[in-house]
């Protein structure tokens, strides 16, 4: 399949190569990048759908990321950045030099740069350099019909739904709830009467190898 996508971009076809990268996986579409050379990469990589683009930067090396960040404009970069989940972000940022993350920052809203500032001042192989701010929050008085129509609602932009979290007013965990648990209760169910307060947490200064060690103990997901 590489080698014909690379045939159809040899030939100038770059649309009818599109429509064939398109149909590929994420994943897949960063390695065919990756072979690309560079006079074709950023042409192929502005003509993917937005969603795609963003999808594929996340999972190219640290050099490619580095020359796509480099090569296109500030509005290209905004859009990258509006698309991808914060993790990804840091991660990205954490292997690039400071000229690179500056222009990033130069390209994103106030609070998304205060949350970018506050993550890479977490210490490496910490917790809090990895952890996620996209997932699903809910709240107590919520029943679980109200609890499903708000996570179909704000979903789409959550890394993880499989686990929810049930958060008071001041944004202080209150308990846990699967969305498995959710969607077998009665629909006029509480979420406070039915959600997990037993949680395992961790902080966020906690060493990585130390979380691994409690995800493996209490076979966690998230």
């Amino acid at each position: 399949m590489n080698d014909y996508i690379f045939d159809l971009i040899s030939q100038g076809r770059y649309f009818d190569a599109r429509n064939k990268i398109i149909e590929m996986n994420t994943v897949d579409i960063a390695n065919l990048f990756e072979e690309l050379d560079r006079q074709h990469l950023i042409f192929m990589f502005r003509i993917l759908p937005k969603d795609i683009a963003a999808q594929v930067f996340s999972y190219a090396s640290s050099d490619l990321q580095r020359f796509i960040i480099e090569s296109i404009v500030d509005t290209e970069i905004k859009s990258i950045m509006d698309q991808l989940f914060m993790d990804d972000t840091i991660d990205f940022l954490e292997e690039m030099p400071s000229n690179v993350v500056k222009r990033v920052l130069e390209n994103v809203d106030d609070k998304t740069r205060k949350l970018i500032n506050q993550f890479l001042s977490y210490p490496e192989n910490s917790a809090g350099s990895i952890m996620t701010i996209e997932y699903a929050d809910l709240k107590q008085e919520m029943t679980a019909k109200e609890a499903l129509n708000h996570i179909r609602k704000t979903g789409i932009d959550k890394e993880t739904i499989n686990t929810c979290y049930v958060l008071d007013n001041d944004r202080r965990l209150k308990g846990v709830i699967s969305i498995r648990k959710l969607i077998l209760s009665a629909e006029d169910t509480l979420i406070k009467d039915i959600m997990d307060t037993e949680m395992i947490f961790i902080h966020t200064l906690d060493d990585q190898e130390a979380i691994a060690i409690q995800f493996k103990k209490y076979d966690l997901l998230s």
